[in-house]
C-alpha cells in the first residue's frame, strides 16, 4: 500500500509530498516549487532506494504531466513520464519508465483519503 501525504511548505511558496509504500519497505520525498526561469512548476524527487529525480509538471484538460529525467541507480530506468488525474474522491496516477531504449509500463494506483493511514519508514 502506498501512503503519501500533502502539505504546503515553505510559507506556502512550495509543496511537499512524502510517501511510503508497504510500511516504509520504500518512500520518498517530492518538492514542487515554481521556477521563474523555466515559467514551470519543477519538483524534485528523492528515494530511499538511493536515487533522485528532476522533472516539470504541467496541466492539460485537467489533468498534470510530469516528466523527470532518474539522477541514480533505478533499475535502468532514465527517465519517467506521469499522467495525475484528480477526480472528485481519489487522485489517480500512472507512470511509464524510460529504459534501454523505450518506454515501459510503470505503476498505476489511486489514492483515496486516509485520515487513519500512517507514513512509515524503515
Amino acid at each position: 500500500m502506498d501512503v503519501a501525504r500533502w502539505e504546503r511548505v515553505l510559507n506556502g511558496k512550495a509543496v511537499r509530498v512524502t510517501h511510503s509504500i508497504n510500511d516504509g519497505a520504500y518512500g520518498g520525498e517530492t518538492i514542487f516549487i515554481w521556477d521563474e526561469k523555466q515559467q514551470a512548476v519543477t519538483y524534485y524527487y528523492f528515494t530511499t532506494a538511493g536515487f533522485m529525480t528532476t522533472g516539470t509538471a504541467t496541466f492539460k484538460d485537467g489533468k498534470v504531466l510530469t516528466r523527470e529525467v532518474v539522477s541514480g541507480s533505478a533499475n535502468g530506468t532514465t527517465e519517467v513520464r506521469a499522467t495525475s488525474e484528480i477526480l472528485p474522491d481519489s487522485l489517480h496516477v500512472r507512470s511509464e519508465h524510460f529504459k534501454n531504449g523505450e518506454w515501459t509500463p510503470g505503476h498505476e494506483v489511486t489514492y483515496h483519503q486516509d485520515a487513519a493511514a500512517t507514513l512509515r519508514f524503515k
